[in-house]
């Protein structure tokens, strides 16, 4: 079997005589017929964006001068909870704390850590209520200037694709799963997995993606530091981490969902190409992919789709015709949007998360996207479910993908 080591590759980075894809490249080349052999690939970059609700953060925060304070004993930033601790920091007027990126606010629960994440990476300030042990309340503002530490942790994270959810039932379910509650019976379908191009598909045996791995998480230098909870063999996730305030807003946020606001991430992982035994595991597509239809109320299988059936030829990204839109006055996909993206009549594509949901649920059909739709056979019966929301995002993942393989041909990125 031929094999190569990490040097080799990194002398012919240095050389600028690397040949390096993105997953997204690779795999169109493989669709074409046309995919480079063993020796003619390097490195392959992979990626995946979804909801990743094992997220949180710990941070330092300057609540106060110090001496204000002999100790907190609560948190609260933008109105969301954080867990303090574990360090005590008495008298010092600074607090460290472990917050969720699934931690709601306590006036607002489709805010949470995900949107703070975000408006924390924008540069807004952040107001900051701390509850003392001696029952005092100490208020004051920080921004991403002030924060003096912030550090991602993922429990579970880019899981090896995931699944997709139906309702059998008659009546609405709310679920995490769902932007808004969904319909039934097997009037929609929502999924998660980034299919072909996500990292852990593309090395299934964790030969590169393991303890020590250097990544690209939500835009910042990471690192793997092991499986993640609810990791198993035949459905691997990772633990993660890197310096929040080294990422890009761009690649984080929240994500209102019928259940209140989660948190999305986005993973790239390079893979070097090492010996054909990983070359053969790359050359996976989204038709060999597997995706489990469970029942959205109990997570219980009802039936098996690919990944090619999930992404196909569809639409990443809606179009909007002003025209249509303005004989609106009342919004709904304003206010069901998970992430934000339309307002003022307008979708702000920085923010927008190509779920699909604004197509399906604008009153006056003044969106344009296909999100596709799916034929199963289901208790001997055929049904046409149309896929309304996605909890992935693939043009995020492969724009971070791109950004990765840039850094490496640039040698700002080492392997």
């Amino acid at each position: 079997m031929q094999k190569r080591t990490i040097e080799d590759i990194n002398k012919k980075i240095a050389s600028g005589d690397c040949n390096i894809y993105t997953a997204e490249e690779f795999k169109k080349l493989i669709e074409d017929d046309d995919a480079p052999s063993f020796d003619e690939v390097d490195v392959i970059t992979t990626g995946t964006c979804g909801v990743m609700s094992g997220t949180a953060a710990i941070f330092n925060i300057i609540a106060a001068e110090q001496g204000s304070f002999m100790r907190a004993k609560n948190i609260y930033l933008n109105d969301v909870p954080g867990n303090v601790g574990p360090c005590p920091n008495e008298w010092l007027g600074s607090v460290d704390l472990i917050l969720n990126g699934t931690s709601k606010s306590i006036n607002n629960p489709n805010y949470g850590g995900g949107f703070l994440f975000k408006d924390i990476l924008e540069g807004k300030d952040i107001d900051v209520k701390v509850e003392t042990i001696d029952g005092d309340i100490v208020e004051s503002t920080t921004n991403i200037s002030d924060i003096s530490k912030a550090q991602i942790i993922g429990s579970r994270m880019a899981f090896m694709n995931y699944t997709a959810f139906t309702n059998p039932s008659t009546n609405p379910v709310s679920s995490i799963f769902s932007a808004i509650p969904l319909e039934g019976p097997f009037s929609g379908l929502t999924f998660s997995g980034c299919g072909s191009v996500n990292p852990l598909q593309n090395d299934m045996n964790q030969n590169i993606i393991k303890f020590g791995c250097k990544i690209l998480l939500n835009g910042a230098e990471g690192l793997v530091i092991g499986n993640g909870t609810r990791s198993a063999p035949e459905k691997p996730n990772l633990m993660l981490t890197g310096d929040l305030k080294e990422m890009d807003s761009q690649y984080i946020g929240g994500f209102k969902t019928a259940e209140g606001g989660e948190v999305y991430d986005t993973v790239a992982i390079p893979i070097p190409v090492l010996n054909e035994d990983i070359y053969n595991n790359i050359l996976i597509q989204n038709k060999d992919i597997p995706l489990t239809v469970s029942d959205i109320k109990g997570r219980v299988p009802i039936t098996e789709m690919t990944y090619e059936d999930a992404w196909g030829d569809y639409d990443l990204r809606p179009k909007l015709n002003r025209t249509k839109c303005d004989k609106c006055n009342n919004c709904t996909v304003e206010d069901i949007c998970p992430t934000n993206a339309l307002k003022d009549k307008r979708i702000d594509l920085y923010r927008c998360f190509g779920c699909g949901l604004c197509v399906h649920y604008c009153r006056n059909k003044a969106i344009k996207m296909n999100t596709g739709s799916v034929n199963l056979k289901i208790n001997d019966k055929q049904y046409d479910i149309p896929i309304v929301c996605r909890q992935s995002d693939l043009l995020r993942a492969n724009k971070l993908s791109l950004k990765l393989k840039k850094m490496i041909k640039n040698n700002e990125f080492k392997l």
